[in-house]
C-alpha cells in the first residue's frame, strides 16, 4: 500500500498595492470668488438698497459662508470699493464697444453723445450699475474717504470732454454737461424721466455747446 502523500497548498502571496498619492490640493480661484461676492454684493444693492447690504446678506447673495466674505472683504468700504470697481470695469466695455461703432474720427459732438448715453442708466445692466453707483455715492456722501478714488477720475474725465467742445467753451462747460448726466442718471432711476425725454434734454444740451 503506497501511502498518500499530503502536501500542503501553495501560499499566495499578495503584492501589496502602492500607496495612494495624496489629493492634490483645491486651486482657489480668489479673483473669481471676490467677484462671486462683488456681484452678490451689487444684487443686494440694487435690488435692496445700500442700507441693506452687510456681510450676511452679502454672503447669503452669494451661497458662501459670512467667514469666506470677511476673508475677502475686511470692511463694508472694502466690499463697496470694489464693486464699484467692478461697475466702473463694465461701463467703459460698454462706452468702448458704443465708441467703436461709430467708426474711426467721429464728430466730437457724436462722441460725446454715444459716451453720455452710454453712461446713463437706460435700461438693462446699465440700470442695474446706475443703482449701485447712486447707492455708492450717498455712501460717499457721509464719509468722504470712502469716495475719495473717484475724484482723479472725475477730474480727468472732465479734461476730457473740455477737449472735445469747440471754442469758447472748457472746463466750465465740460463740468455742467457731466453734471447734467448726473442729474439725468438720478432722474431715470427715479422713474422721473424715461429714457427718450433723458435722449432729449441731453441732445438740447449739446445744441447749445456746438451752435454754428
Amino acid at each position: 500500500m503506497t501511502p498518500t502523500v499530503w502536501s500542503a497548498p501553495p501560499v499566495r502571496t499578495s503584492t501589496p498595492s502602492p500607496p495612494e498619492p495624496p489629493p492634490m490640493p483645491k486651486i482657489v480661484d480668489h479673483d473669481a470668488r471676490r467677484r462671486l461676492i462683488a456681484d452678490a454684493l451689487m444684487k443686494v444693492a440694487a435690488d435692496q438698497g445700500l442700507e441693506a447690504v452687510s456681510l450676511r446678506h452679502v454672503a447669503a447673495a452669494a451661497g458662501v459662508s459670512v467667514g469666506m466674505v470677511q476673508h475677502y472683504f475686511h470692511t463694508k468700504d472694502e466690499m463697496m470699493a470694489f464693486a464699484l470697481a467692478a461697475v466702473m470695469d463694465r461701463t467703459e466695455t460698454r462706452i468702448r464697444t458704443a465708441v467703436a461703432g461709430l467708426g474711426e474720427n467721429p464728430p466730437p459732438r457724436l462722441l460725446l453723445r454715444t459716451m453720455i448715453a452710454a453712461l446713463l442708466p437706460l435700461s438693462g445692466t446699465a440700470r442695474d450699475d446706475g443703482r449701485v453707483a447712486l447707492a455708492f455715492l450717498a455712501y460717499a456722501a457721509v464719509r468722504p474717504e470712502a469716495g475719495a478714488g473717484l475724484r482723479p477720475g472725475t477730474g480727468q474725465l472732465v479734461e476730457f470732454v473740455a477737449g472735445l467742445l469747440p471754442d469758447p467753451h472748457g472746463v466750465a462747460s465740460a463740468g455742467a454737461l457731466l453734471a447734467l448726466m448726473e442729474g439725468l442718471g438720478v432722474y431715470l432711476l427715479g422713474g422721473q424721466m424715461t429714457p427718450d425725454q433723458a435722449l432729449t434734454a441731453l441732445d438740447a444740451q449739446l445744441d447749445l455747446l456746438f451752435l454754428p
